[in-house]
């Protein structure tokens, strides 16, 4: 499984237009395939920068999202409320043996 974070600082004034846009397509995102589980974070401190907290089947599954129609919409929609640039990053449980 591949967990994936997108840290999203958004422009004050956006907060709203993305949590309207997130909640328009979250339930599809959910049903792409490979995805496991989707989960918005708000910041504890800054309440204009959310997370978008996902687990995958496997990076391919995730990069078949990336490369979808859905992508397509939403992430070009997510930019426009963008004040700086996301920080995305995957991550992989460690082995316990390590």
């Amino acid at each position: 499984m591949l967990i994936r974070i997108v840290r999203l600082p958004l422009r004050p004034e956006g907060v709203a237009d993305f949590l309207a846009l997130f909640r328009q397509s979250e339930s599809r995102i959910r049903q792409q395939p490979g995805c496991q589980h989707l989960e918005l974070w708000q910041d504890a401190d800054q309440p204009h920068i959310y997370c978008t907290h996902s687990h995958w089947e496997s990076a391919a599954a995730l990069n078949a999202y990336r490369h979808s129609a859905l992508f397509g919409e939403v992430w070009p929609a997510t930019k426009r409320l963008l004040a700086a640039p996301p920080l995305a990053f995957s991550v992989v449980q460690a082995p316990e043996n390590a």
